[in-house]
């Protein structure tokens, strides 16, 4: 039996049979206040192409099928229908007519029909959730994304409800919602939202076009919901995407549905997008947050075109969306008339990229087109290769071939295309058309092979310091061990920036920059010949490629000294982000990571730098350092953290930063007296708000410590009663370092499948706490006694979020190592579990790797 897979073959051969034309849905959502099940009606139409008799099926994940009825014969539901799919003997040559008549399931794990209850109202929310393979668990559905179909939703719901899909929300007769056929879309794009959503209306207005604007949330949400902003940066993206593609925004309207408990960033369903609703900000953020939300807004946009007009025909070219969908979504923000995030590539230089770095070195590594054999593959595949990699490359072919030549390539794609499928040929093949590239071996080297390459600075001078020599070396490590394929050289289109300081401003200022083509293990750069060597030679400046950058001896000892002062903050970025993959492959000890931090942190104005920086720096010293040195570190960043927040700005986004940080090491008695005596008002720090999400995030570090215990984290609780606050909650009771907190946690998450998928990721997040080895170390074994089970048993999201969250992570040792290779050998896992236990065996021996380094260093 399948389960609930299928693989690429099967999906090949069904498309070559049908051609689906139409589905009429019913589903009566009108007991969607209690729960349970609903009615789910579906009527598809489709095309065979082969004789009289021919076989296929329909998939659907329902507990119950009534009927099923194709081409006006009843068939019975307990001979056609096992596993995920309907068998449908004796199909007709041409049209056939089939009808399913089932109860599905509404769930609490974010895949299919999503009900949550908010605590504030008492009133159920709803949503769907269909990529990669659920709308299945909504309608009968032929579950692959080159079977497109329009799709017309006959929805009841409770009286006063609002009822949201792709096509126009149309006025309800007697609590029953008709609604318009869809366009030709991929049945993953459909959405459903349902509830007593608060929403807020606008309208996109240019040349004569009208597209009708909304976003939803909540009513406990509404008084936090910033329409305007929201409004503004969508606008945005219109303006700028409907220049660039060439092609009108393809559907009738657009809404926006900050919806709860979403595991993902936002899903691009057409023309009603949903979004996490953690993006509706209820306390103080920094400006990076709202950065990041922005992206999100704007890759969810782009989709519009790239993913949901044009859709790849199989799961090995999602790349084509994610990637192509975050580059022009960082693209825009940089570009973009009246942008807030001008220095956008910085972000995506310190954040982005350092995921795809870390997740091109892990035995998963794979092409950026990868082989998806199946739905197991492609569910965990939405990772940094797919969207921060493949971002990346476009961000390289685009210096390659040209911008207005990449556009020009991608309007010409969109054109021939709409509302069909596509591979990755098409999109070369219109690049280069317009470019006059053959584009046939750059795909070969950057998008069809694994790894990543290193470009190092070889330099000569003379005893003038005028230079006699440059050139620029490229390597491919060895890929990791298990990881298919070779370690492959390839064109890369960098610039190299040359950098002074400035004796006047005491900034460090580029004063040329030397574009070129680097191919081959060594490139000459003539250009540079006969100059005086400057302060800091920087490769790939701007971050046109995706490379891993080495600074040679001399400029990384002037960067140490002056990182904080480069005038721009991309450059900045770059070096902090060499700095950390240094560290990470144990050539920069955590001691002198921390100490290069130290001395630049705080003359970086770029918050979301600041925040990435604080980050690396925790997690650098909890898995990196050496264990003998790790409280000394850890004293000496807690110290900085709070000198950082005593000194900073009122107010600024910096301050706030610095609280959280300061919060995530405190340990002293005194430390902690102060988040106390913060949390109490006792004691204040001028500017600081320690609003809803700061005072949790105090409570949840006095309750890992043993400060707080049930009565306080309860009391925390009762002024905050939402879903934030019961999450938050539950985090700080699984934080708790007793071993009757972990128990309850463990059982809490491993023993039931009762928890919401949201509420079992905040236990697993205060579950795991690196001050807590010790506490923890029993839960190893326990881990791998339980972990096929439960994937074997839960749906995908929640069985991923504990084999990820549960893996003995923070038990940095050879012991581990030993015990998860044992359990590979012996266990049989599917590809997919084999895949996630292994990137996590993978961050362990990194670590390792990375302590014995800093315990060198010390020596």
């Amino acid at each position: 039996m399948p389960g609930t897979n299928l693989t690429r073959e099967e999906a090949q051969q069904r498309a070559k049979l049908l051609a689906v034309d139409s589905y009429e849905i019913e589903l009566d959502l009108s007991g969607a206040q209690e729960g349970g099940t609903y009615r789910s009606v579906t009527t598809v139409r489709f095309d065979v192409t082969a004789d009289n008799g021919a076989e296929s099926f329909i998939d659907l994940v329902a507990p119950t099928v009534h009927e099923v009825t194709l081409n006006g014969d009843s068939l019975d539901p307990a001979e056609v229908f096992a596993d995920s799919r309907i068998a449908l003997p004796g199909l007709l040559k041409g049209r056939n007519i089939l009808r399913v008549v089932a109860d599905c399931a509404y769930t609490n794990t974010g895949e299919g029909l999503h009900r949550f209850v908010d605590p504030v109202d008492d009133q159920a929310y709803l949503y769907t959730q269909f990529e990669v393979p659920d709308a299945r668990r909504v309608f009968a559905s032929f579950e692959q994304p080159d079977l497109k179909a329009t799709f017309q939703f006959t929805v009841k719901a409770p009286e006063g409800w609002t009822v949201i899909s792709n096509s126009p929300t149309p006025e309800p007769q007697d609590s029953v919602w008709v609604f318009e056929p869809t366009p030709r879309i991929s049945t993953y794009i459909t959405a459903l939202i349902v509830g007593p959503y608060h929403s807020v209306h606008s309208v996109y207005e240019k040349d004569g076009q009208s597209v009708p604007l909304g976003i939803y949330c909540r009513p406990s949400l509404a008084e936090y919901l910033d329409s305007d902003a929201i409004f503004e940066v969508t606008r945005q993206g219109f303006e700028w995407f409907q220049e660039k593609f060439d092609y009108a925004y393809p559907f009738k309207k657009y809404d926006q549905l900050f919806v709860p408990e979403f595991n993902a960033g936002a899903m691009e369903n057409a023309g009603a997008v949903t979004i996490r609703d953690q993006y509706v900000f209820r306390s103080k953020v920094t400006d990076a947050a709202y950065e990041v939300r922005a992206e999100t807004i704007l890759h969810e946009l782009a989709h519009m075109w790239f993913g949901d007009l044009v859709t790849m025909e199989w799961w090995n070219d999602l790349w084509l969306n994610e990637s192509f969908a975050t580059y022009t979504s960082i693209a825009c923000q940089a570009a973009a008339p009246g942008s807030r995030w001008p220095h956008s590539w910085t972000t995506f230089a310190n954040s982005m990229k350092t995921w795809a770095y870390r997740q091109d070195q892990l035995p998963s590594t794979h092409p950026i087109m990868a082989d998806i054999r199946d739905l197991d593959d492609v569910l965990v595949n939405f990772d940094g290769i797919t969207y921060a990699k493949g971002a990346s490359v476009l961000k390289q072919l685009v210096a390659y071939v040209g911008e207005d030549e990449f556009f020009r390539g991608v309007q010409a794609y969109f054109k021939a295309h709409a509302y069909g499928n596509t591979r990755l040929s098409d999109l070369l093949g219109a690049l280069e058309e317009t470019s006059g590239r053959d584009l046939k071996t750059w795909s070969g080297k950057w998008l069809e092979t694994a790894g990543i390459n290193v470009l190092r600075p070889e330099i000569e001078t003379d005893a003038n310091g005028v230079v006699t020599s440059f050139a620029i070396r490229q390597e491919a490590p060895a890929l990791p061990a298990g990881a298919k394929g070779e370690p492959t050289l390839r064109p890369h289109r960098i610039a190299v920036g040359l950098y002074e300081l400035d004796d006047d401003s005491g900034k460090l200022l580029r004063d040329e920059r030397i574009e070129l083509d680097v191919d081959g293990e060594l490139t000459a750069v003539p250009q540079l010949v006969g100059k005086r060597r400057p302060a800091v030679i920087l490769l790939n400046d701007d971050d046109l490629s995706y490379a891993k950058v080495r600074l040679d001896e001399q400029s990384l000892a002037f960067v140490t000294e002056h990182l904080g002062d480069f005038e721009s903050s991309l450059p900045r970025a770059l070096c902090w982000a060499s700095a950390w993959d240094m560290t990470r492959d144990a050539e920069l000890a955590t001691r002198d990571y921390l100490s290069l931090v130290l001395s630049g942190i705080g003359k970086e104005s770029d918050i979301g730098v600041v925040q990435s920086l604080q980050r690396q720096v925790k997690l650098a010293i909890d898995l990196y350092a050496d264990p003998a040195a790790r409280e000394a570190l850890l004293a000496r960043w807690a110290d900085a953290t709070l000198a950082h927040l005593r000194s900073a700005a009122p107010g600024s986004d910096h301050q706030l930063a610095w609280a959280r940080a300061f919060a995530a090491t405190a340990r002293t008695p005194e430390q902690l007296d102060l988040l106390d005596a913060l949390l109490d008002g006792s004691q204040t720090i001028e500017g600081l708000v320690v609003d809803t999400e700061l005072r949790w995030t105090f409570v949840q570090r006095l309750a890992a410590v043993g400060r707080f215990d049930e009565t306080e984290i309860a009391g925390e609780y009762d002024r905050d009663r939402t879903a934030a606050g019961e999450r938050h909650a539950a985090t700080a009771r699984a934080a708790r370092p007793t071993p009757e907190a972990k128990a309850e946690a463990w059982a809490s998450v491993v023993d039931s499948d009762k928890l919401p998928n949201a509420v079992q990721e905040a236990v697993i997040g205060g579950f795991v706490q690196t001050d807590q080895r010790e506490l923890l170390a029993p839960y190893a074994d326990r881990y791998f006694e339980v972990v096929k089970d439960i994937w074997e048993s839960r749906s995908h999201e929640m069985a991923q979020q504990i084999a990820v969250g549960l893996y003995p992570t923070v038990q940095v040792s050879q012991e581990t190592l030993d015990r998860t290779d044992a359990w590979l050998d012996s266990a049989e896992p599917n590809a997919a579990l084999r895949r996630l236990v292994s990137e996590s065996r993978a961050g362990v021996e990194r670590a390792l790797r990375a302590q014995r380094a800093d315990a060198a260093a010390g020596q």
